[in-house]
């Protein structure tokens, strides 16, 4: 953490109009540090939504507090419902974590007035969505603490790296002393004669991240707002050449704010069998995958914490029809139509290639 390190941090937060960037070993130590810095702790409820990585909810966990998940708002958008938040508000709730799913903005503004009515902390899973916005807010900037991820496959990466944002300067100093063991003084601030020893004031984490990483991160700052743009246009051609297909439904058609389109998730009609149009895609080179099994079915959290099916319907019924369609910044035009080709190919084969809206029934 030398001052390469201080240069991308610095850089960040001037992209995302944030006052503190504080860079991390990964995602998940950012918000592991997010959650332990606004005080989450035993009997602590967090919400949080089930359609993520699991690292949203984990981290809630390690600070030891208990995650409370709230449903998706529906097909037609996969972010966490501001309804459902505020249906599960109790005594115990200390804070909510959103998740900009596939880098698309939540319903901000609403969720932060809920939060400042029941006083809670908020939280912002952006390890989708750096340098998405609504209006000129920038996502990981509108609530208390804002987390990103730099993993190989964001939109912007270090190969394994991570970020947290926030405004507030008593918890920057917080997270800047528990990403390095909660010591005082840092090994650089020694080197320069800043300090010559240190105290060790609170238990901390070897969360820090290196100055390699940090150069990379530089140039891809850099180079994100032409990838976020050629991501738009990438999804806009799938839309365009995918909007006929009667058994298929792509969520998402009318974004909140700017997205950064970090995937492309579609949504299978119900009597389509996943596993054999991915297999089927697959035979002719074409990855896919799901985002995501969601978090309260996972065999941890059904005995930890005692979830089970039927507990969140509209993201059960999501994530069971959810197939994420390749998309990254060099990929070419002519990518995208054979992937639309092979996906049509799938439906005509099958019989079921009958135009739009007579056999697609989004849930309610």
């Amino acid at each position: 953490m030398g001052a390469v390190t201080e240069q991308f941090e610095r850089r960040f937060a001037e992209m995302v109009g944030a006052r503190h960037a504080i860079a991390v070993a990964n995602g998940t130590a950012a918000l592991h540090l997010a959650h332990r810095a606004v005080g989450i702790g035993p009997d602590d409820e967090v919400i949080c939504p089930a359609l993520t990585f699991v690292a949203t909810a984990n981290a809630i966990v390690y600070a030891g507090g208990r995650p409370v998940f709230a449903d998706i708002q529906g097909d037609h958008n996969l972010t966490v419902s501001p309804a459902s938040i505020e249906e599960r508000i109790t005594d115990k709730t200390r804070a909510i974590t959103v998740v900009h799913y596939a880098g698309h903005p939540c319903d901000m503004h609403v969720i932060l007035s809920i939060a400042q009515r029941y006083n809670l902390h908020v939280i912002e899973d952006s390890a989708h969505a750096p340098g998405a916005r609504i209006g000129n807010r920038y996502c990981g900037t509108f609530g208390d603490i804002g987390c990103f991820s730099f993993f190989a496959n964001k939109n912007m990466t270090t190969a394994e790296g991570g970020m947290i944002t926030t405004d507030n300067d008593l918890l920057a100093r917080l997270i800047r002393r528990m990403r390095s063991h909660g010591m005082t003084s840092s090994t650089l601030d020694r080197h320069q004669g800043h300090a010559y020893s240190y105290d060790v004031v609170e238990l901390g984490y070897n969360y820090r991240i290196d100055e390699i990483r940090s150069a990379l991160g530089l140039r891809q700052i850099d180079n994100l707002p032409r990838w976020n743009a050629r991501r738009g246009e990438l999804q806009q051609r799938y839309r365009d050449r995918l909007s006929d297909i009667d058994h298929l439904f792509i969520p998402f058609s009318s974004p909140q704010g700017e997205p950064a389109h970090h995937i492309f998730p579609i949504l299978l009609a119900r009597d389509i069998d996943r596993r054999d149009f991915m297999a089927y895609l697959k035979a002719l080179g074409i990855q896919t995958s799901i985002h995501y099994p969601p978090v309260h079915l996972f065999s941890h959290y059904r005995r930890a914490f005692g979830c089970s099916e039927g507990l969140l319907p509209r993201t059960e019924d999501v994530a069971a029809r959810e197939v994420t369609l390749p998309l990254y910044p060099v990929m070419q035009n002519e990518d995208v139509d054979t992937v639309c080709r092979s996906v049509k190919s799938y439906f005509v084969r099958s019989g079921m290639h009958a135009g739009p809206g007579r056999a697609f029934s989004t849930h309610p």
